[in-house]
């Protein structure tokens, strides 16, 4: 709930949130209970596993937002690219 507090904070990350949600959510994630767009559970450990070299490490919130705002520059820069 910390990271979702975090982001709410931000409005400026919303759409690159939702986004970046839809994006890592496993397939067919609108099919199976709690019916909420999460990453698989094994690309989150191995996502921790690389980052805090321990796969049942939970996400930091000031790293979710280091990311949210490197994915929003990125897509920015991606975006001028194909102009």
């Amino acid at each position: 709930m910390r990271h979702v507090a975090a982001v709410v904070r931000r409005p400026s990350l919303w759409t690159t949130a939702v986004v970046q949600a839809f994006r890592l959510a496993r397939h067919g994630w609108w099919t199976r209970p709690p019916f909420l767009p999460l990453p698989a559970a094994d690309y989150v450990a191995m996502r921790a596993t690389v980052q805090y070299g321990d796969p049942k490490h939970s996400l930091e919130v000031e790293d979710l937002l280091k990311y949210l705002v490197w994915c929003k520059a990125e897509n920015r820069r991606l975006a001028v690219g194909r102009r």
